[in-house]
């Protein structure tokens, strides 16, 4: 366990994967390029769900599967595939299709949100069972630490070049030419941990024939872990602030003058805040405080929200993305950490899964918050927002560090 090669590979796979993704980031350039298609609120929400919740349809499948592989490398390579030509053809159906046919223009972009999400179902599962058997508890938290660190860092470079390419090319062009060029650079991530050192899994469960059987012993093991329960609900009320986020920008931009290197400036203002903040993670994750991560990761995003009510600067709205990037990956830590640590290791696919369907459904908490904003105020889709995260909060000091 713990192999340096294998401890680099991640942080490349982190890296690149950012740069490429951070290219529709859901909470900037995404909206924005809906908006210039003609898409309402509701479909801003939809299309941000889509590229973050597509996966939870099949991610209990994925964990049905892959209960007895010794190996999961093999299928996870056969998912960066998928995802690599996936991302690629929205870049080129955009410059195809444009602002001559927006309705035909959306629908592939939804199409292939939803593919590049759904196959990500698959790779979920595999990766994080590939990390919990390549390294120990404590330095699981450290080289993820490391990962997001870098992951933050690729997704300011690609920021930085985002806002290069909206400011000197003609929309839509310029989203077209930001999917393909992503795609290629995301690829050079998917090599990379496509290339790691795995090593045969010693206790696999007993493969249940029936999915649903499957299904049955995993509720059930959701109703008799109460520590489970407990990380469920929690990291579920802490993706509230989706409802809110992915239309801070719009907000934005009806108070402020939002060039493409404005656009560009708040992406790196988050993308600083998620690269900083994981000194401060990957400290507390190494010595197994897990639970106070949550809690100040949980914090971050409240202020965040307290911030929007009133914001009417560049800065202002640097410092909300800021914090909003430290808050999300502190989330992330936190939760993947935690439910590793609490599964045994015949049924951490079953935790991994269980856990990661639940929470997920959060990520449609966007469209919520698209109809919200479509029947009422900012106003009101801020108080909704920080009223579950506060909920959430006050969950998180239920949580228990394991390992």
């Amino acid at each position: 366990m713990d192999k340096f090669s294998n401890h680099i590979k991640n942080i490349l796979h982190g890296f690149f994967l950012a740069i490429g993704t951070t290219i529709a980031e859901p909470s900037t350039i995404l909206p924005l390029m809906v908006n210039f298609f003609g898409g309402s609120p509701v479909l801003v929400g939809f299309f941000a769900a889509l590229l973050r919740g597509g996966a939870i349809i099949v991610q209990l499948f994925a964990a049905f599967k892959a209960q007895s592989y010794p190996y999961m490398l093999t299928y996870l390579r056969r998912v960066f595939l998928v995802r690599f030509i996936a991302w690629f053809m929205i870049g080129v159906s955009i410059i195809l299709f444009g602002e001559e046919h927006p309705t035909l223009t959306l629908f592939f972009i939804g199409l292939g949100l939803f593919i590049f999400s759904f196959s990500a179902g698959f790779g979920a599962i595999y990766f994080k069972e590939i990390v919990a058997k390549i390294f120990s508890h404590k330095f699981r938290g450290k080289t993820m630490a490391y990962r997001q660190f870098f992951t933050a860092l690729g997704a300011l470079i690609s920021g930085a070049l985002a806002g290069l390419v909206l400011e000197n090319f003609e929309a839509p062009y310029s989203f077209g030419y930001l999917f393909i060029i992503s795609s290629v650079l995301m690829g050079l991530g998917y090599l990379a941990f496509g290339s790691i050192d795995e090593p045969v899994k010693e206790k696999t469960a007993k493969k249940i024939t029936s999915f649903k059987a499957f299904l049955h012993n995993s509720l059930l093991t959701l109703r008799e872990d109460k520590q489970l329960q407990v990380q469920v609900s929690t990291f579920l009320l802490a993706y509230a602030y989706l409802i809110a986020l992915p239309f801070i920008i719009l907000d934005a931009q009806e108070t402020i003058e939002l060039t493409g290197m404005a656009v560009g400036v708040l992406i790196t203002a988050q993308m600083v805040g998620a690269m900083l903040s994981n000194f401060l993670w990957g400290k507390l994750s190494g010595n197994g405080r897990n639970r106070l991560t949550a809690n100040i990761s949980i914090s971050f995003m409240i202020l965040a929200i307290l911030l929007a009510f009133n914001a009417s600067t560049l800065y202002a709205y640097m410092s909300i993305f800021f914090l909003a990037g430290a808050a999300i990956d502190g989330n992330r830590i936190a939760s993947g950490n935690l439910i590793l640590a609490l599964a045994p290791e015949d049924k951490r696919p079953v935790y991994v899964a269980l856990q990661i369907n639940i929470v997920s459904f959060g990520l449609f908490f966007s469209i919520l918050g698209g109809v919200v904003l479509q029947f009422s105020s900012y106003t009101v889709l801020y108080s909704l927002t920080l009223l579950l995260l506060l909920s959430a909060f006050f969950l998180s000091f239920k949580l228990q560090d394991n390992g």
